[in-house]
């Protein structure tokens, strides 16, 4: 006969089993709700191509085998802005690629040179949407509007019709993915934010980041508020003496390949 003790020590670890277990479904949960969708990390990305076909997977800030590199993407939500040519300023310098993920609405249309500068120099260009609805609350109508028309707008300034897209807020389901599917986007997600939405302390915003980043993260800023470019050469900075290595999103994912209909998330 099991004691008192076996018994509370058996509830324990059936409480602890089923937390975890819990805590790992929750990874799959969407934000909006109860919405759950599958995600693919980088390194599931990587797996999906071989090595064969990593020479054509880099762009022109130079290549990198992010298996074998402490990579990491630094990304960019809901620019261009004001603080957007200063930020490339900095990138140069410090020969760091990053992904923008690009508003239209009052961005795109009103920043149209950085765009195309943003292109030039070797980064990702990527959507963030036409005018920032959560893609869960409208309908496919709107939903394909706010797809179509960064997209168009941003092969017209550069050439390059987007492959990448971030839900506004990270709020996306099954249905959204199906039609990101139709439309040639994956979705990507995030590993890192230092929330500089809640603040303008260009310290704390290097803190977050530095704190939270482990490799294959997706950095998530945004270069639209004014504590959050000063932040960025302490945040590469510090990384790289960490040993990390900048990288685009298709960079972080060579040599496999984001795929469209896809959700990914380190």
């Amino acid at each position: 006969m099991p004691t008192a003790i076996q018994k509370m020590r058996k509830t324990r670890a059936a409480f602890h089993a089923a937390a975890a277990l819990f805590t790992a479904g929750a990874l799959t949960f969407g934000l909006s709700g109860c919405t759950s969708y599958d995600t693919t990390a980088p390194s599931g990305a990587r797996a999906d191509r071989s090595h064969a076909d990593a020479k054509n997977a880099g762009a022109s800030l130079g290549t990198v085998d992010c298996r074998k590199a402490k990579c990491v993407a630094l990304t960019f939500d809901a620019g261009p802005s004001e603080h957007s040519a200063r930020l490339l300023d900095i990138l140069k310098e410090k020969h760091v690629p990053a992904t923008f993920f690009l508003l239209g609405k009052n961005h795109i249309a009103k920043y149209p040179d950085l765009v195309r500068r943003m292109e030039r120099e070797g980064h990702e260009v990527a959507s963030h949407t036409w005018d920032h609805k959560i893609l869960t609350d409208i309908d496919d109508a709107q939903i394909r509007e706010e797809f179509e028309r960064p997209d168009d707008a941003i092969e017209k300034l550069t050439g390059k019709r987007p492959t990448l897209m971030r839900p506004p807020q990270g709020r996306t389901n099954n249905h959204v993915s199906e039609l990101a599917e139709k439309e040639g986007l994956a979705q990507i997600l995030w590993s890192v934010t230092a929330k500089d939405y809640t603040t303008n302390d260009s310290a704390l915003i290097r803190k977050r980041v530095v704190d939270q980043t482990k490799r294959d993260g997706i950095i998530l800023l945004h270069d639209i508020y004014k504590g959050t470019v000063p932040a960025v050469p302490g945040v590469i900075d510090e990384l790289k003496a960490k040993g990390y290595v900048f990288v685009t999103v298709p960079q972080l994912f060579a040599p496999g390949k984001a795929e469209p209909g896809k959700i990914y998330r380190p």
